[in-house]
């Protein structure tokens, strides 16, 4: 990281102040990290990635507990991709690594149409391989590094297209029931990480094969808030702690809420007065 001069060396030292704080209270919210975890942190290349990493490896210089980190970078084969970076990058950190190599980018060109959206196929087939690799180096937890506008983003996806109140939990056991995911960001704000990658001078590396997909529903979606964040600043950290604070007795979820048997308690003793005029 380069010198920074005064003024911007002090807004640097509060935006990480502020992105350790809300990983660090994320983490004791929802007990992310125990004594003894080996988290398999994974980095994509991009910047929320490569801010967890470091955040993490900070933290773990104070932490009350003792935990182990292992970055680990799957490379989809995608044409371009400049797979000396991330090597590169890691080997400079105090920390194991490991490169998996398995060309998804094939797969996904050959089952998804041109034009039709890549990302869902893409992402359950990079999580299939790195749930895989957790169990074989034996890692505890699995560290994502989505982020609050992530999580926000996913919320209105599932609400528009899925017909269903769900997003991103900040703490997840696998369906198999084999690795616990963890976001640690779940806190943070995306700008606050765009600054923070751009203080650092992180080696960003694009993602060719979704990147440039400009009708993604999550694009059109991150437009939105966009536009609402503008019109009504800090309406999207208000919907987040809406995810926190959720009152299943005022949705309509017959499986979270025993509608079914709601009895009023009525005083069925009482009679019905003698007259059509009550004053009350």
């Amino acid at each position: 990281m380069p010198e920074l001069p005064r003024k911007e060396k002090v807004e640097f030292n509060k935006l990480q102040k502020r992105l350790r704080r809300n990983v660090g209270n994320a983490i004791a919210d929802y007990n992310m990290i125990e004594e003894g975890d080996r988290i398999m942190v994974c980095v994509s290349g991009g910047k929320d990635s490569y801010g967890m990493l470091d955040i993490l490896l900070n933290l773990r210089q104070s932490a009350p507990v003792n935990f182990e980190l292992v970055a680990v970078n799957l490379d989809q084969k995608q044409p371009g991709f400049p797979e000396e970076v991330l090597p590169n990058y890691l080997s400079q950190l105090d920390i194991p690594y490991y490169i998996l190599e398995k060309d998804t980018y094939s797969i996904v060109r050959e089952l998804i149409p041109e034009g039709k959206t890549t990302c869902g196929l893409c992402s359950r087939l990079r999580r299939g391989s790195l749930y895989g690799f957790a169990q074989d180096i034996g890692a505890t937890k699995i560290a994502l590094g989505h982020h609050r506008d992530d999580i926000v983003e996913t919320l209105f996806l599932n609400m528009f297209f899925q017909g269903s109140l769900k997003a991103m939990p900040p703490k997840l056991l696998s369906d198999d029931g084999r690795n616990v995911v963890i976001r640690p960001m779940a806190y943070c704000k995306e700008q606050d990480l765009a600054d923070f990658a751009a203080y650092k001078g992180y080696p960003i590396i694009p993602c060719n094969l979704c990147g440039t997909q400009e009708n993604l529903q999550r694009v059109q979606v991150k437009k939105m808030l966009a536009e609402w964040e503008k019109s009504y600043p800090g309406r999207s950290e208000s919907i987040f702690r809406s995810i926190k604070n959720i009152s299943p007795s005022q949705l309509a979820d017959t499986e979270l809420f025993n509608f079914t048997d709601l009895r009023a308690e009525v005083d069925r003793d009482l009679h019905l007065p003698g007259i059509n005029v009550v004053n009350l």
